[in-house]
Formats: structure tokens, sequence, C-alpha cells
């Protein structure tokens, strides 16, 4: 028998977890995103990641129609942002400041709170329950010299980069 939703979310919830804002520019040209813990790398040679986004995303019809879009995995700057785009606000956007991406159709890039970035364009999507897993090969990226935002158990968490050697 499946554990229940409650347990699930709190099996995952006592895993620490990088924090990612993943965006889009939609039909009319107005940019979404949303706070997401649910990513990894799946193949260096192409590179390709994937996303988990939820069925009643309001950023999902953006990803859809674009098939480009932008994970802005955060650093420590980051809580902000984190929680900003974990709302289902339409003003997002104003309160966040952000660039467009020249690779992922003008996705919007958060260059100040970012501890990395990767510029997609969807490969593949596949259903899985209530989720789409969107696969998007990294056709651009950056890494700053940041340290990255974890979230664990409800809290945020700050890793701090590894002394140099």
């Amino acid at each position: 028998m499946p554990v229940s939703s409650e347990r699930f979310r709190e099996i995952f919830g006592s895993l620490p977890t990088a924090v990612a804002v993943v965006t889009a520019i939609d039909e009319n040209g107005s940019p979404r995103g949303f706070t997401c813990n649910a990513f990894c790398a799946v193949s260096a040679e192409p590179p390709l990641l994937m996303i988990s986004v939820g069925k009643a995303s309001n950023t999902l019809p953006a990803l859809q129609t674009s098939r480009a879009f932008v994970v802005n995995f955060l650093s420590s700057e980051g809580v902000d942002a984190s929680q900003i785009f974990a709302g289902k606000g339409q003003d997002k956007f104003t309160r966040t400041r952000w660039e467009p991406s020249a690779v992922a159709e003008g996705a919007p890039v958060l260059t100040e709170v970012a501890l990395a970035y990767a510029e997609c364009r969807t490969e593949q999507t596949v259903e899985a329950g209530d989720h789409l897993l969107i696969i998007g090969r990294v056709d651009g990226g950056t890494v700053f010299a940041r340290d990255p935002l974890l979230y664990r158990k409800g809290s945020y968490h700050f890793l701090p980069q590894p002394a140099a050697l």
C-alpha cells in the first residue's frame, strides 16, 4: 500500500535540497516563474537536465508554449526570491530584478540571486502523476562564486563554499 501524501512529504522534507526558480516567457511575452526543488542532471553528453512541474502551476503553460526555460539555482542571497516565486501572485517579476536570456527565448535570468543558471530548450515532456517532467537541453549557463541555498524541514539553510586548496 502506498504511503500517504503527508508521509511522502515528511520523507522528502527530511532531506536537504537545493532551491531553484524556473522561468519562462508566456505567449504574450510576460515572464512567468515558480520555485522548484525537484530537478536533476540527466546526461552530460548531450547536456540534459530535468525539472518537475505541477500540472496546476501557473508557469506550466509558458513552459509548454515557449519550449525554453531557465533554471536559476539560488544562492544564499535568494531566500526572498524563493519565497516570492513559491506563491501564486502575478507580480513576482515586479519584485525581482532579472535579465532576459539570449539563449532561452528571453526567459528571466536572476543574476543577482543565482548561484548558477542553466538556459534550456525543451527536449521531452513526460507525464508523472500530478506533475510533468520536462527534460531540457542545456544550451547556456553561468556559475557565480556564491554560497548555495538549501531547504530542509520548512527552513532555509546555507552551505558555505569550501576553502580553496
